[in-house]
């Protein structure tokens, strides 16, 4: 069924969709500076008196924490979001993580605070995952839900944008302060990207509390009693939802892979710090300009023909990546990450979004697509950095084994969007979701 609504308010779309796009700036900024933090300095200063391995693997175990926590910060701010609606839960989620990657850029290390130290970081790690948890389903729906049906995939593909322009900035800042001597880095100078995040978190209030609650969810509400559990509701279709965490999960695991992994894997066969850096701005810079290309071809050719064949894409190119970082050379890297990871990884994560929003009905929309992103962010980007530091050492370090995981992510991302259904043009205030209801017995 496609949608015929009037033509949105343009001034309105724009501040949704700059509101959107900033908010997954600050909030992929923070959540994945982290992940780059971890592999250069948490390992040193918050696990002092550990072997170098044992303390690489106890700080991606900080890191995962995060990834765990986006299940539970997705339910909590999608039931929410559900029930009173979504521009409210996208604040609070913007204020969680701007308040706790500030607070990161001043915790003690271990040498001033001993056992402290390591606890802090991860409760405050657990609060940048349920940040994450909320915001990126809020700020998919409300640019879905404002957006015209022709361009809905165009439209939520410039709000994803937010995660590789969040990683370009934490890597650019992350860079410049690198080129400290490694003692002022390690004292203070690792301090300065997470600090700038109080910064970004004013402009970004600013900004967000300007947008107006999106008219289908507000219909919804007045036209229909409101749902108790939306999750309850969603449980009842577990395979729609279990496919729902799929479409994504070879994006999460690559995502993973070719960051918080590979800064550890690419240190270890001699690349430095700042030829690592320079290569995720490539990664992000590539996925962002293969975001929108390929958000504009599902409005044309459908969501499903876009990401089976992104999948696929990835999946092929997961071999050859890792072999290029395998060899040491920065330039050889830098052509990984930015020609042949990145915009497979961007064409498979953009699209996604306009499907996962068009695949639940308005009053379970937000738990919806946060549930079936965030749990394949657990089972694919949580658990990837740990996953591939153990495949490598399987393999005696050869990366052959890490290849194949990510291959074969990519394709169960593949074979899941293979059996949806087209979505493309849905009318997102009808209830095409929904299973009819089942009739009552005959007495």
């Amino acid at each position: 069924m496609t949608e015929a609504t009037p033509a949105p308010d343009q001034g309105r779309l724009r501040r949704v969709l700059f509101s959107g796009l900033l908010g997954g700036v600050i909030e992929y900024y923070d959540f994945l500076l982290y992940g780059t933090v971890s592999a250069l300095v948490f390992n040193r200063l918050f696990f002092a008196g550990l072997s170098p391995a044992v303390a690489t693997f106890a700080s991606f175990t900080t890191f995962a924490v995060g990834y765990f926590a986006r299940p539970a910060g997705g339910l909590i701010f999608g039931h929410l979001g559900d029930r009173y609606g979504r521009k409210v839960m996208l604040l609070a989620s913007m204020v969680l993580m701007g308040v706790a990657s500030t607070l990161i850029g001043v915790l003690p290390t271990y040498a001033s605070a001993g056992s402290w130290a390591p606890i802090m970081l991860v409760l405050l790690r657990l609060c940048q995952g349920i940040a994450v948890g909320g915001e990126w389903g809020g700020s998919t729906l409300l640019a879905a839900e404002h957006a015209p049906p022709a361009r809905r995939g165009l439209l939520t593909g410039i709000v994803q944008l937010g995660g590789p322009v969040g990683s370009i900035l934490s890597t650019a800042v992350l860079a410049l302060v690198s080129l400290m001597p490694d003692e002022d880095f390690l004292t203070w100078g690792w301090r300065i990207p997470f600090l700038i995040s109080a910064v970004l978190l004013a402009l970004g209030l600013f900004v967000r509390s300007r947008v107006v609650e999106s008219q289908v969810f507000l219909d919804s509400r007045a036209g229909a009693e409101h749902r108790r559990a939306p999750l309850i509701e969603l449980l009842r279709r577990p395979v729609q939802l279990l496919r729902a965490c799929f479409f994504v999960f070879g994006a999460t695991v690559t995502q993973a892979l070719t960051s918080a992994f590979m800064v550890s894997y690419a240190t270890g066969v001699g690349v430095g710090r700042t030829d690592i850096l320079i290569g995720q701005v490539f990664n992000g810079t590539g996925a962002a300009v293969a975001m929108l290309v390929a958000t504009a071809l599902s409005d044309r050719i459908g969501r499903r023909r876009t990401l089976i064949g992104a999948a696929l894409l990835l999946a092929a190119v997961a071999y050859p990546v890792f072999a290029m970082i395998g060899t040491g050379d920065p330039v050889l890297l830098w052509v990984a990450l930015g020609v042949f990871a990145g915009p497979p990884l961007g064409a498979l994560l953009a699209p996604s979004a306009a499907l996962l929003a068009e695949s639940f009905d308005t009053s379970v929309r937000y738990t919806g697509v946060s549930a079936g992103y965030q749990v394949a962010a657990v089972l694919g980007g949580g658990l990837a950095p740990l996953i591939g530091v153990g495949l490598l050492s399987l393999a005696g370090g050869s990366p052959v084994l890490v290849a194949v995981y990510m291959a074969v992510a990519c394709l169960a991302s593949a074979v899941a969007v293979w059996s949806a259904k087209e979505t493309k043009g849905r009318d997102l205030a009808a209830s095409e979701a929904t299973p009819e209801p089942v009739p009552a017995a005959r007495g």
